[in-house]
């Protein structure tokens, strides 16, 4: 109570309008959360609006080579995507605020302790459940995209048989991988005392490193075929370059991504040992050889310049002072009822704690998204010079060019929305580098 005021003739107590670190934190989810959909929102809108505006005319830079039912198909398909898209980000939020200031989450887990009682079992199947509601939740959008978007625009390939099989592989994966590492984690959060933010940490990051070196041969062949690259001709250009570089790989190697996608790429998987390159088979058949050596010339250029590793460096640090925040909040009655939830008080946390700063997070971090976006455009740029000095820069850009065109991948992005979204240049950044640069 406060102190008493003369009011009138009255006394009367005066009311302490101070909110208190769960009213606090309630407030500041909410605008966070809000704050965060309105923005992507009118990002979205923008991006909608410019290229629409701009779908009638080729850019100059690309007339020469790129029709206009070509650069309309493009911009059909990002408008389609992105309108997409709005409805996604008004669902997640939705869910967002279901779980938390809503009670899903505290009812789900009152559900379980009355079914179950308190301890590692209930945990195990709160998060469990959590995931699978979830997945349920969002299995619409997954359907839509892959059997509509993607169909309308002759970009599906994958039959409803393989898209089961796909999910029930993920799931299986989850359980078998994802369940063992979970209880582990909560066994540590209530074992190695007031510091287990740290000994976790050091968990999940083995465990990465350890997905990356076994990820190209025991996980990745479960969803696609990986055939040695036959073409005599193409691996000896593709090892001579490596060669010249100074890398080394333990194959080459053709992944069958025709049987779900009409989309092309390539990559550079693996770690230590273990790295092996891939071409799609749908780039092998759109690319010629010189193009070949040139798209990977620049995935080679990101490990000349130590991006995966600085990359990996990165996200190590950030997780970092994610389980540290996440140590100390755990510990704070208010994180728990400020976010809609009412904490256990015969029994763990753990599991609420690590759900409900999986919730809340993306709403503080968004801010981040602009920069992370600004240094991976940075590295495309250095990983092109690359390859420009490894390979002929009109290569590359003839190669770029086809599959911007085979993706449908818009030429008229708007500048607000790459500066937030684009982890590559757009196109007339891009492009426009290579084209200028010596044959």
């Amino acid at each position: 109570m406060g102190p008493i005021v003369a009011d009138g003739l009255n006394c009367v107590p005066m009311q302490d309008t101070a909110l208190n670190p769960s009213d606090t934190l309630t407030l500041i989810f909410a605008l966070a959360l809000i704050g965060s959909l309105l923005l992507k929102l009118w990002l979205a809108t923008r991006q909608i609006r410019h290229v629409a505006t701009h779908r009638d005319a080729v850019p100059p830079t690309f007339s020469a080579t790129i029709t206009l039912q070509a650069h309309q198909r493009a911009a059909d398909y990002t408008v389609v995507k992105t309108r997409f898209g709005l409805i996604e980000l008004a669902w997640g939020a939705a869910l967002t605020l279901a779980w938390t200031l809503l009670g899903g989450l505290s009812a789900l887990n009152g559900a379980l302790l009355e079914t179950m009682g308190a301890g590692l079992w209930q945990q195990l199947a709160l998060v469990g459940a959590f995931t699978a509601i979830n997945t349920l939740l969002e299995l619409p959008f997954s359907l839509y995209a892959t059997f509509v978007i993607e169909e309308r625009f002759g970009f599906n390939k994958t039959s409803a048989k393989l898209w089961v099989q796909d999910l029930f592989k993920s799931l299986l994966l989850g359980v078998l991988i994802g369940a063992p590492l979970l209880a582990l984690v909560l066994w540590l959060m209530a074992a190695a005392g007031t510091h287990w933010w740290a000994w976790t940490w050091g968990l999940w990051m083995g465990f990465n490193l350890l997905a990356m070196l076994i990820y190209p041969t025991w996980i990745a062949p479960l969803f696609n075929k990986f055939q040695v690259l036959d073409d005599a001709t193409l691996t000896e250009r593709v090892r001579a370059l490596m060669q010249r570089c100074g890398f080394q790989a333990q194959g080459f190697y053709v992944m069958d991504g025709s049987k779900r996608s009409a989309h092309a790429n390539a990559y550079f998987t693996g770690f230590g040992a273990s790295k092996r390159v891939v071409f799609y088979d749908t780039l092998l058949a759109r690319l010629t050889p010189e193009e070949v050596d040139a798209v990977l010339a620049h995935e080679l250029g990101h490990f000349k310049h130590k991006h995966i590793l600085k990359r990996i460096v990165s996200i190590f640090a950030m997780s970092l002072v994610g389980f540290a925040l996440l140590g100390w909040a755990s510990g704070q009655v208010w994180f728990y009822t400020g976010l809609g939830i009412m904490p256990n008080l015969n029994g763990a946390n753990d599991a609420l704690a690590l759900l409900l700063f999986m919730l809340a997070l993306p709403s503080f971090t968004g801010f981040l998204g602009p920069l992370f976006a600004q240094i991976s455009r940075k590295h495309e740029f250095e990983a092109d010079a690359y390859a420009m000095a490894q390979t002929r820069g009109a290569d590359l850009a003839s190669a770029l060019l086809k599959l911007y065109e085979d993706n449908a991948s818009t030429l008229t992005p708007d500048p607000l929305y790459v500066k937030f979204y684009y982890s590559h240049p757009p196109a007339s950044e891009r492009l426009g580098r290579m084209l200028a640069a010596p044959l």
